[in-house]
């Protein structure tokens, strides 16, 4: 396994137990993160199935095999033992699974301890982004997102990676930034917190769409267009819904779109890429390690741009194939022969 060497040259102040909650890639890749600068101050509160494994190889071996979880990192599946004491949470759940698993720690999570959420997605149903879900099960607190293009399986093994913290309170960003940062992990910070979510959560459903060009064999200039055309489209959703302009352009909406979109480890690309070879869904999902949030996220924001009128076409083919049967070969088609208009109005 790779052993992890602590290189704080930061100078910030660490204090208080850090309680991961969720021990997937990203999950896994914090708390080793976290365990550079904190030693014995980080909890990986995980599946009860999992304690056992990840306890006695000190490795997450289905996703990130190889990589050592230091000894100084907490691994339980106690929630309550997860949460006392706790000075603050960060939240590595699937959206799909993020409010059931907040719900049994509710309860026990000390009044007004903060939350960074590296969830990427939006709520089926509610139509929430994650920062909503928690402050509607845990109550109102503050809450940052941390996002940006940050495969665990690169960053966990100390290469070098960049991304945002978002949110409102500065002492809290602040905070963040420097219990995260090391000499290979860089993070900003911004306070367009919606904007940092919806780039984070649509950017999967566009590298959805990313994969099927890659498993069609639609070659670098397809490729480079939807990408271009992919982020005005995330841009559109975002600013109609309260986000600022500029996000679009940072870490977590290009840098992170480009990291998914190309990136063998993005499993939102390769869920398209199956379906651009002529895989069924439920096959692609049945093979797939870990989450592919995109899939989700995808009827949520396909319900939203219906209930706000906002044209999403690429997000809308990728929703007929992934739900209403639409090949991929006549979603390209359907992109290709839209009206003909300008670039630089209306997309």
């Amino acid at each position: 396994m790779t052993p992890l060497v602590s290189r704080d040259n930061t100078g910030g102040t660490m204090s208080g137990k850090v309680t991961i909650l969720g021990a997937g890639a990203m999950g896994t890749g914090c708390a080793i993160l976290l365990a550079e600068r904190m030693g014995r101050h980080v909890t990986l509160c995980a599946r009860a199935a999992a304690v056992a494994d990840l306890s006695a190889t000190r490795e997450n071996r289905r996703l990130l095999p190889g990589i050592e979880i230091p000894a100084s990192v907490e691994i339980t599946a106690d929630v309550r033992a997860a949460a006392a004491g706790a000075g603050l949470l960060v939240a590595a759940i699937p959206t799909a699974y993020l409010r059931q698993a907040l719900t049994a720690m509710a309860g026990d999570l000390p009044p007004g301890i903060p939350v960074v959420s590296v969830v990427k997605g939006i709520e089926n149903g509610t139509l929430l982004t994650p920062s909503a879900v928690i402050r509607e099960v845990l109550g109102e607190r503050d809450v940052v997102a941390l996002c940006g293009p940050s495969h665990a399986e690169e960053f966990a093994r100390r290469l070098p990676a960049s991304v945002v913290v978002a949110g409102q309170n500065d002492d809290l960003l602040r905070d963040v930034q420097s219990r995260f940062t090391t000499d290979r992990f860089r993070v900003y910070t911004n306070h367009d917190l919606i904007g940092v979510e919806f780039a984070a959560a649509l950017k999967n459903v566009v590298a959805i769409a990313a994969g099927i060009c890659d498993g069609l064999q639609y070659g670098d200039n397809a490729k480079a267009a939807l990408l271009t055309r992919g982020i005005v489209e995330i841009q559109r959703f975002g600013v109609t819904l309260g986000a600022l302009p500029e996000t679009f352009a940072g870490l977590a909406g290009i840098g992170d779109l480009m990291t998914t979109c190309f990136s063998g480890f993005g499993r939102n690309r390769q869920v398209g890429e199956r379906l651009g070879q002529g895989a069924k869904l439920s096959d692609v999902l049945a093979e797939i390690r870990g989450v592919a949030e995109g899939v989700t996220t995808c009827r949520s924001v396909h319900d939203l741009s219906k209930s706000r009128g906002i044209d999403m076409p690429i997000c809308t083919e990728v929703y007929r194939v992934l739900f209403e049967g639409q090949s991929p070969a006549a979603a390209t088609d359907s992109l290709m022969m839209r009206p003909l208009r300008s670039e630089a109005r209306h997309g």
